[in-house]
C-alpha cells in the first residue's frame, strides 16, 4: 500500500516523541508510528513541545520558521516553531517553543500542567497556517492534548482553513485523565458551559481526556482487547459509560496494536548489546547474560534470569509480585529490575537486593543502554500487570529472544500466547486472574520450561513474530481514510 504524498495529510500532536523526548510508551509510539506512515507515503508531520532536555544536536538542525501569539483567556503567550527534516524527505517534526512553559527540568508534574498543555495543543493548531500545512486529520494523543478536538470543533472550524479538518483522539492509558477544577476552563480559553452542559464535567471537576473522547471525530486506543476492556467498569476508571455510548454512536472504538522499531531493536545489529545474535545463533545470546551478570555484580550462572524494565507503579503488578518474592527467590533464579517510580516499590527492591545479593540486582534508575542489555541478556521478561493498554516491553523482549511472562490483559492478551510444549506453539507464559498464586504458577511454568528441551523452541517462536509497525501502520491508514471520509 502506498500513496502520493499529497493524498493523505496528518498532523500528529504528542507531548513526547522519541528520540527528542520520552518518559514512556507514548514517546516510543510517537517516534516510530509517524516514521512508518511516512515510509508508506503519508504526509505525516509531528508537533511536540520544545523541552529543555531535547538534545542540542536536533535543535541545531532545526530552523526557526515562525513565531505567533497564542491566546488563553486573558493570557497571551508567544509560540515559536522550529522545523526539522527528520527523515531526509522534507519537514516532518515541529518543536513548539515557549520557555515559560517548557524550559523546565521534567515534562510533567507542575501545578500549571492544565495551562502548559492547553497552550501547546492550541499552538499546534495555530501553527498550521504558519507552516502552510493543511492536514486532513489532526491526531491528538492522551489527556495532555485532549482539548484539541474541542478547540478544533468550537474555535477553529469557523475559519475556512480548518473547516474540513477532522480530529482523531488516541487513548494510550485511560488511567491518566487530566482532571482539574472547573475554574481552569476560563484560563484555557473556554467557558463554564462545558462544565454545566456536561461535555467536560467529570465528578464535579473537568477532564481533558473526556474532552477528547466527546469531541473527536473518532477515538482509538492501542490494542483491540484494551478497546473492549475500557468499556467495562473494571477498566473504565469512570469513563466506561461514556466510552460505551461513544462506541454505540460511532460504531466502534478503534483498537490498533502498537508495533516497535525493528531496525533500532535488532539483536543482529544492535551496537548497545554485548554480543549480536539471531534466532539461528541463540548460543550467542548467553554471552550477553554472562557479561551483564558481571556488570551487575551477580554470580555468572546459567540460572534463569528474570527481568522487569518498567515504571515502578501499582499498575505493573508489584503488589502480587511482592507477596511471592521470597518463594520466587528460594528457587535457583536471578531477578534484574530497571526503573523508577513509587518509593514503596523502589525500596522493596532495594531491600530484596540487600537480602539476596547473589540473586537480585535493583537498578533504580533508567538507562536506555542498560535496558537493551537486559532485553538481550534475560531469559524471562515479567509483566504481571493489573492492566496494560498495549505494552511495548513484551515486544522488545521477544525481539531479543527473551520470553514474556504476562497477565492476560490489554495488549498483552493480543501479543503473548501460552506456550504448548506438545504442539511447539506459543511465545510466552500467561496467567489470567490478578492473584499472587497465578503469577507464581506462571513462574514455575517458565522455570520448568527453561530446564527442558523446549526452551529453544519457545525462543525461536518469540523471535519469529512480526513486531514492526508495518501491519499497524496499514491499519492506521485504513482508519484515517475512513475518518477522512466521514
Amino acid at each position: 500500500m502506498s500513496f502520493n504524498k499529497n493524498s493523505l495529510k496528518i498532523l500528529f500532536v504528542s507531548t513526547e516523541v522519541n528520540p527528542y523526548s520520552k518518559s514512556g510508551g507514548l514517546g516510543d509510539v510517537a517516534g516510530s508510528l509517524p516514521k512508518a506512515l511516512r515510509d508508506l507515503g503519508v504526509d505525516m508531520r509531528v508537533a511536540l513541545p520544545k523541552y529543555a532536555s531535547i538534545p542540542q544536536k536536533y535543535l541545531d538542525e532545526a530552523k526557526n520558521i515562525s513565531s505567533f501569539d497564542v491566546h488563553l483567556s486573558w493570557r497571551v503567550q508567544q509560540a515559536s516553531v522550529h522545523a526539522l527534516d527528520a527523515h531526509g524527505d522534507g519537514e516532518s517534526v515541529y518543536f513548539v517553543e515557549n520557555d515559560f512553559y517548557f524550559n523546565r527540568n521534567t515534562f510533567y508534574g507542575y501545578g500549571d500542567d492544565y495551562e502548559r498543555f492547553a497552550f501547546f495543543t492550541k499552538a499546534s493548531l495555530e501553527m498550521l497556517t504558519h507552516i502552510n500545512f493543511q492536514p486532513d486529520i489532526v491526531h491528538f494523543n492522551d489527556w495532555h492534548t485532549g482539548l484539541g478536538p474541542t478547540y478544533l470543533r468550537d474555535v477553529y472550524k469557523g475559519f475556512t482553513y480548518y473547516t474540513n479538518m477532522k480530529s482523531l483522539f488516541t487513548i494510550h492509558n485511560l488511567h491518566y485523565q487530566g482532571v482539574f477544577g472547573r475554574e481552569v476552563l476560563w484560563a484555557v480559553g473556554l467557558n463554564d458551559g462545558y462544565f454545566t452542559g456536561g461535555d467536560l464535567e467529570f465528578f464535579q471537576n473537568i477532564s481533558y481526556l473526556k474532552a477528547g473522547i466527546m469531541h473527536a471525530d473518532a477515538v482509538t486506543t492501542v490494542s483491540q482487547t484494551y478497546a473492549n476492556e475500557i468499556q467495562t467498569p473494571a477498566y473504565g476508571y469512570g469513563m466506561d459509560g461514556l466510552l460505551r455510548q461513544r462506541a454505540e454512536q460511532t460504531g466502534q472504538i478503534y483498537g490498533i496494536t502498537n508495533g516497535i522499531d525493528v531496525i533500532d531493536n535488532d539483536p543482529e545489529t544492535d551496537p548497545r548489546i554485548f554480543a549480536n545474535f539471531n534466532k539461528d545463533s541463540l548460543e550467542k545470546k548467553r554471552s550477553n547474560k554472562y557479561r551483564l551478570q558481571e556488570d551487575l555484580g551477580l554470580p555468572v550462572s546459567k540460572a534463569p534470569m528474570f527481568s522487569m524494565i518498567t515504571r515502578l507503579v501499582e499498575q505493573k503488578g508489584f503488589d502480587i509480585l511482592s507477596i511471592i518474592l521470597d518463594e520466587f527467590l528460594s528457587q535457583d533464579v536471578q531477578l534484574v529490575i530497571l526503573g523508577t517510580g513509587e518509593g514503596r516499590y523502589e525500596n522493596l527492591f532495594r531491600h530484596y537486593q540487600w537480602r539476596y545479593p547473589n540473586k537480585v540486582s535493583a537498578n533504580i534508575t533508567f538507562s536506555g543502554e542498560l535496558a537493551q542489555r537486559i532485553y538481550a541478556a534475560s531469559d524471562v521478561f515479567m509483566m504481571p500487570s493489573v492492566y496494560e493498554p498495549c505494552g511495548l516491553g513484551q515486544l522488545f523482549a521477544m525481539r531479543y529472544g527473551t520470553i514474556p511472562l504476562v497477565r492476560k490483559t490489554g495488549g498483552l492478551a493480543d501479543t503473548v500466547f501460552p506456550f504448548d510444549a506438545e504442539k511447539g506453539t506459543g511465545n510466552g507464559f500467561v496467567f489470567e486472574d490478578y492473584v499472587a498464586s497465578g503469577l507464581m504458577w506462571a513462574i514455575r511454568q517458565a522455570i520448568d520450561t527453561y530446564h527442558s528441551d523446549s526452551w529453544k523452541i519457545i525462543m525461536q517462536n518469540a523471535m519469529s513474530g512480526e513486531y514492526s509497525w508495518g501491519v499497524a501502520a496499514k491499519e492506521y491508514i485504513d482508519m484515517y481514510l475512513e475518518v477522512k471520509g466521514k
